[in-house]
């Protein structure tokens, strides 16, 4: 009877916790939509806004894998670019085939995500042996290897289908009223510009979902103590190839679907280091540390947060990224460091007592 009831308050305690991080999400949205009724959002902040959904669903997809399985990964970019350029490649071709811009931008949606899933298979299965800066090292090159493939990738469609090669344009033998879909280095241009900041939000509140209910689910444990313990995970019995693999898969498959937002919401699209190479998946990792490591609300904060800090700064001109820097240094000290985190807890404590005692 004790630990049915114990049970049933963790239960009530995670719901609890899972609603009030929704509760977040929509109440910043519902606060946000006033803010633009009212006329009191600058057009620089409206284009802000679905960057900010994407930044939000990279940093608690990554959050599962660097937080709640334990391993660091510096390729979350790449799998970003898979569902980027596979989203945007189906929805250029079906643009006459399904006319319906809905129906047709859920859809990308789905193919960038299993896209993206694919490739944190192929990837996952040989990696996930590694631990450590072996793994982020591999994880680094895969990111770099996916960026340069597809800039030698030529694709074109015309009466026949479509044409593919990786040689150059002239190789792909179009008819002459053919149309260059994905043009090497150069990208893919005339995306349909889907992407709102609704749709962003609700992508957020599915990736929460998803991991939140993750965690807190059976597997979610077995990961949870695959990273806390490898080999006393293992003499129980938990399959540890499955249970990475899954994390790593769904990491994967949401940083894709963060990958079709931010391609549909541009009128080109190119692979380059500044999209989707090394220093975008540093800045993830960035957004997951100063969160918190494993606390997917922070992710949020910190992803909200630093995209914000550069443009809100835009006006200093000169001294904006030290300013930055400044900043992200000093959050970096208040979260993490043994005596700041002693007091705040001193301080909690405190506040909580005196509250009981009234």
């Amino acid at each position: 009877m004790e630990k049915s009831n114990k049970t049933n308050f963790h239960l009530s305690k995670t719901l609890k916790s899972n609603l009030i991080t929704y509760g977040i999400v929509i109440a910043a949205f519902l606060i946000v939509q006033l803010l633009i009724n009212a006329g009191q959002v600058s057009s620089l902040m409206k284009g802000l806004l679905v960057p900010l959904c994407i930044y939000t669903i990279l940093a608690v997809s990554l959050n599962l894998t660097v937080g709640i399985l334990g391993e660091l990964s510096l390729g979350h970019a790449a799998f970003m670019c898979v569902g980027a350029f596979s989203s945007s490649l189906f929805s250029i071709s079906m643009l006459e085939a399904i006319p319906n811009s809905g129906f047709r931008f859920f859809l990308a949606i789905l193919i960038g995500a299993a896209a993206a899933a694919v490739a944190g298979i192929i990837i996952g299965i040989p990696v996930l042996r590694l631990r450590g800066d072996y793994l982020a090292i591999v994880t680094l090159a895969f990111g770099e290897i996916i960026k340069n493939v597809v800039n030698v990738i030529f694709i074109g469609k015309d009466s026949n289908g479509l044409h593919f090669s990786m040689k150059n344009a002239m190789a792909l033998n179009m008819e002459k009223d053919g149309k260059m879909i994905l043009n090497g280095a150069q990208g893919i241009t005339g995306t349909p510009k889907d992407s709102t900041f609704f749709i962003g939000v609700l992508l957020i509140l599915v990736t929460l979902f998803i991991v939140l209910n993750l965690i807190h689910s059976r597997s979610g444990r077995a990961i949870m103590s695959v990273r806390d313990n490898r080999i006393a995970a293992e003499s129980i019995g938990i399959n540890i190839t499955k249970y990475k693999l899954m994390a790593f898969t769904i990491s994967a498959s949401l940083a894709g679907v963060a990958g079709v937002l931010y391609s549909h919401n541009l009128s080109s699209l190119t692979a380059t280091q500044k999209n989707f190479g090394y220093n975008q998946s540093i800045m993830i990792l960035v957004f997951v540390v100063l969160g918190g490591i494993g606390n997917i609300r922070g992710s949020i904060i910190a992803a909200i947060t630093l995209t914000l800090l550069p443009e809100l700064l835009r006006g200093l001109n000169t001294y904006r990224m030290l300013i930055y820097a400044l900043i992200l240094i000093f959050m970096m000290i208040f979260n993490w460091s043994p005596k700041l985190i002693d007091l705040r807890k001193r301080f909690f404590h405190k506040n909580k007592a005196e509250r009981e005692k009234v």
